[in-house]
């Protein structure tokens, strides 16, 4: 990576320290200040980080962050933004007026600079550093900040005693020293000086404080102010404008789906699931959910798209449940299957096929490849010392042994994976061993195994690996986890186990076992395919014409980069290999693990019951995705993002257009005469489309997220600049007036309001409402399918209450005016709820750990054998506390219907909730111990007039 910089720039140190301290070596490049490096800016912008991939970073806050999260020390902590936000703001602005004059040999009025410095000083009263007792970006800029102030001032900081310590503590650090040097060169601030007299000054945000004058709001120019040239303007207003006519048509999707010539062929897998338990949110962000979005931003870029998954139904993880809950371990499958399905399709998630490993098509296909590889001379028989439990007389796959962890000393380590240090190890390898079935020590035993030589494969491997992490999007962890692997060479890996419950092995003595599941369950994706369609090898074995993604979270990584690369290039049958592999770190809850032993966490069937919408879920999921780092699942944050981002933010724009539109134009779009400051907000929109484009291609999903909600902030602030309710209004005398314009301002009807003599100045004001108008309800739409990779059941609302052409969904990254003058739209409604503290307060304390096991969301466990028939008069035995909280619960649950009712909700929304009141109440009935009266009907009209 080279970062441009100009000699002495002090935004250059911020990214100097984050460079040390992720230990990510950038080459420095010394520009003048006056250089133009980004080819797509008209102005300087310094520095600019230019990374690996030829993409540009030009602000010095975006590059320190994304240093630190190439290396994992970025932290998703919302008080960091907080922090970088009023830094380029607030601070920059008192600081960018302030610096010229003391370098300029004036003097400035440091007054001025005293309530930035209190808020750094209060902050730091209670704390170690600005986020809490870790150093975090947020220390990194605010210190960078400061620096070229200290460094001509130092006197500045005397009243401000932890302010003070805390500049001399990273002063100290030796990457915050070394950094200092290499921009000062030891000749302290005089070498900032040039620099800092070139710098723009960077424009103060409006005041936020409290008024009987009501604050104005920035307009439209001063948000956009000078970004854009005259040439990207003229640019985006053509394109808006006249783009529509040449731009594509949504391809149609017919099944089965099979690769084209000539299309780019996209072939999309997410982990399988084990088929075990029902998956937490975690499970589901990290593969699922997110090979969704990325399956359909490629359907919006008409790309022939094929996603498969399905349930992963062998193994020991099967057998174990199976045990627990007295079940063969078919009916686990069968019974784990429909309830991943159920998750899936609540969660709005797109498959275009959802199978299961337990096929005929799972043992072909794996047998295949076995036999390819035996006749290659790629299996090596092997005995293995194994444990045995004595008591259950049998040998213990990796899953059905646990122990402590022989590297870092983990007491819940399994037995082919510690989930704490996420190395791989062998069962024997374990300290403290034991059965996880009866808890008793295992017994080592012999055992003779097959293991697929992985070494004889290395090179091949590394021949892949080079070319497809070089051309494909490998995220850094699924690089780094890969190449620990192949640093340490390469060791034979065990491929079968000693189970009944798994793909036969066909070759003897061995026929008694099973294939490993690492082994066979990758296998999973050729063969869900081929059960979707008999043309599977068009996919499967064409990697010339194909494009293969695999999504995972980060354990699952050596598997689908080592084993089962090695064990498609030992078959040699022309397979289609990875491309590209996404994987994710881990999405913790709240402060702990998810655990379902525990009743810690939100799983899959909790968030139907929660009656917040799945889109919500959706929403926020991919706003803290796991991509650089772990991140963890808050509710406060949970609220707080729906009620800003959602709620305020995008839902208040897209609503407050339409709303507009239909009060003041009939509902009808007007003819849209741009101006100048429209033009910025064209060129600003296509901007964020573009980058938008560019980061999904990259599958960088949860940044490209941030780019919808600023388009909606721009339209906001665009709507709030030109208040277009002002404009429609006219004067008092002119609402009392027959010649106040109509609804309608379009085209066709001028001659008819220029024939009535309508005051001139109130027809152009009407008409700036009208274009204005137009134009946000235009951006809804271009949102409306920006949203569809995320929000899918969002997205078709919007476009419902648009009254939006298919056409619409195809995105080439130019804005285009789909919804031209005279297109009538549907009927606008809020998109999203407030949620209240109180629901979070309760649902925080239902996932927390705290409740029974046993409590009503968890799925019924199907009994091993039938149960007695129930009592007449059961006694009651829910305790006054439990009977209380129903209580709530069902008058809280009778207040939500009715209030639908009252706003003629959708049929389908207000049966769901009816659904759950009747529940509630025949649970509050069991609990008294009443008899629940089944399917008890409210009396006809008939009866109640007797």
């Amino acid at each position: 990576m080279k970062l441009f910089t100009d000699e002495g720039n002090q935004h250059t140190l911020k990214t100097l320290i984050a460079s040390k301290l992720s230990g990510i070596s950038v080459e420095l490049s010394h520009v003048d200040s006056t250089e133009i490096v980004v080819p797509f800016l008209r102005r300087s912008v310094l520095p600019v980080l230019q990374t690996d991939d030829g993409n540009h970073l030009f602000s010095a806050n975006a590059i320190v962050r994304y240093l630190l999260s190439q290396s994992g020390k970025d932290s998703d902590d919302i008080r960091v933004t907080s922090w970088l936000e009023w830094e380029s703001t607030e601070l920059q602005s008192v600081l960018s007026s302030h610096l010229p004059v003391l370098y300029g040999g004036g003097k400035a009025d440091v007054q001025n600079l005293q309530p930035c410095l209190k808020k750094v000083e209060d902050t730091l009263s209670g704390t170690q550093f600005l986020v809490q007792d870790k150093l975090t970006a947020a220390d990194i800029c605010v210190f960078g900040a400061l620096y070229p102030l200290y460094a001509i001032n130092p006197s500045c900081f005397e009243k401000h005693s932890k302010l003070s310590s805390w500049f001399t503590k990273l002063s100290s650090d030796p990457a915050f020293d070394t950094s200092v040097t290499s921009i000062t060169k030891g000749k302290g601030s005089s070498s900032l000086k040039a620099s800092i007299l070139a710098q723009p000054v960077v424009n103060p945000l409006p005041s936020r404080k409290s008024s009987s004058k009501q604050p104005e709001e920035p307009s439209a120019e001063e948000e956009v102010a000078e970004e854009f040239s005259f040439e990207e303007v003229r640019a985006a207003q053509e394109t808006f404008q006249s783009g529509k006519k040449n731009a594509p048509k949504p391809q149609e999707r017919h099944h089965p789906i099979l690769p084209k010539k000539g299309r780019k062929n996209v072939l999309i897998t997410s982990a399988l699931p084990y088929v075990n338990n029902i998956p937490h949110l975690g499970n589901i962000v990290g593969c699922v959910l997110s090979a969704d979005v990325f399956s359909r931003f490629c359907r919006l870029r008409n790309y022939n798209v094929l996603y498969i998954c399905g349930t992963d139904e062998y193994g020991t993880a099967t057998e174990t449940k199976a045990l627990e809950e007295g079940l063969t371990p078919q009916e686990i499958c069968d019974k784990y299957f429909k309830l991943h399905d159920q998750v899936y399709r609540w969660f709005n998630i797109g498959f275009d096929f959802f199978g299961r490993t337990t096929t005929k098509k799972q043992t072909e296909i794996a047998q295949d490849i076995f036999w390819r590889l035996h006749k290659a001379d790629h299996l090596l028989p092997e005995t293995v010392e194994q444990l045995k439990c004595e008591t259950c007389n049998r040998y213990l796959a990796d899953r059905f042994v646990e122990g402590t962890c022989p590297l870092c000393n983990y007491d819940d380590a399994r037995g082919d994976q510690c989930d704490k240090c996420g190395k791989l190890i062998n069962a024997t390898e374990l300290k403290n061993p034991r059965c996880k079935v009866c808890n008793n020590t295992p017994v080592v035993k012999s055992s003779d195994h097959l293991f697929l030589n992985l070494p004889k494969l290395e090179a091949q491997l590394q021949n892949f690996l080079d070319e497809s992490t070089a051309k494909g999007d490998w995220t850094s962890n699924a690089k780094l986890i890969t190449s620990s692997w192949i640093r340490d060479g390469l060791k034979p890996r065990c491929i079968t186990r000693d189970l009944q419950w798994g793909t036969p092995v066909p070759l003897e003595p061995y026929t008694s076992k099973v294939f490993y599941v690492w082994f066979d369950a990758p296998i999973g994706y050729p063969s869900i395919t081929a059960n979707y369609t008999s043309q599977w090898e068009k996919w499967w074995k064409n990697p010339d014409e194909v494009q293969l993604y695999n999504f995972m979270a980060k354990d699952n990584v050596p598997f689908h980069s080592v084993v089962f690369p090695c064990s498609l290039l030992g078959a040699d049958d022309n397979w289609t290999l990875v491309n590209h592999l996404i994987a994710t770190e881990y999405l913790n809850y709240e402060d702990s693990k998810f655990s379902k032993s525990r009743g810690i966490g939100v799983f899959g069937h909790h968030a139907a019951e929660t009656g917040i919408p799945s889109d919500i879920w959706r929403f926020y999921l991919l706003y803290i995705r796991p991509e650089s780092q772990d991140s963890s699942f808050n509710w406060s944050d949970f609220m707080l993002k729906n009620n800003s981002e959602l709620l305020n933010n995008l839902g208040n724009f897209i609503n407050r257009g339409l709303m507009f539109l239909e009060k003041n134009f009939g509902g009808v779009v007007q003819e849209m005469n741009l101006k100048p400051e429209d033009g910025q907000l064209l060129a600003a929109v296509n901007q964020e489309l573009k980058q938008y484009v560019s980061l999904l291609e990259k599958v960088k999903i949860r940044d490209a997220l941030r780019h919808i909600l600023n388009i909606s902030r721009f339209g906001n602030q665009h709507i709030q600049a030109t208040k277009p309710w002002v404009l429609v209004k006219g004067s008092e005398k002119e609402k009392k007036s027959n010649d106040f314009p109509p609804a309608c301002t379009c085209e066709r009807h001028i001659p008819k309001l220029l024939s009535r003599k309508v005051n001139a100045s109130s027809f152009v004001n009407r008409r700036r409402a009208g274009t204005v108008t137009s134009l946000c309800v235009n951006i809804s739409c271009l949102l409306s399918v920006m949203l569809y990779p995320y929000l899918p059941d969002t997205s078709r609302i919007i476009q419902e209450q648009l009254n939006a052409p298919s056409d619409v969904n195809v995105l080439t990254g130019d804005f285009f005016c789909y919804l031209e003058a005279g297109h009538k739209i549907g009927v606008p409604k809020p998109l999203f709820a407030k949620i209240e503290q109180g629901q979070v307060d309760e649902l925080k304390k239902r996932f927390s750990g705290t409740q029974k096991e046993n409590d009503s969301s968890a799925p019924p466990k199907e009994p091993a054998k039938p149960s007695p028939p129930a009592q007449a008069d059961p006694d009651p035995t829910a305790s006054p506390e439990d009977i209380k909280r129903l209580t709530g619960e069902v008058t809280k649950q009778g207040d939500l219907v009715r209030k639908l009712k009252t706003e003629k909700a959708e049929k389908s929304t207000i049966d769901a909730e009816v659904k759950k009141l009747l529940a509630l109440k025949k649970e509050l009935a069991l609990a008294s111990g009443e008899k629940p009266e089944e399917g008890k009907k409210g009396k006809s009209k008939k009866e109640k007039k007797k």
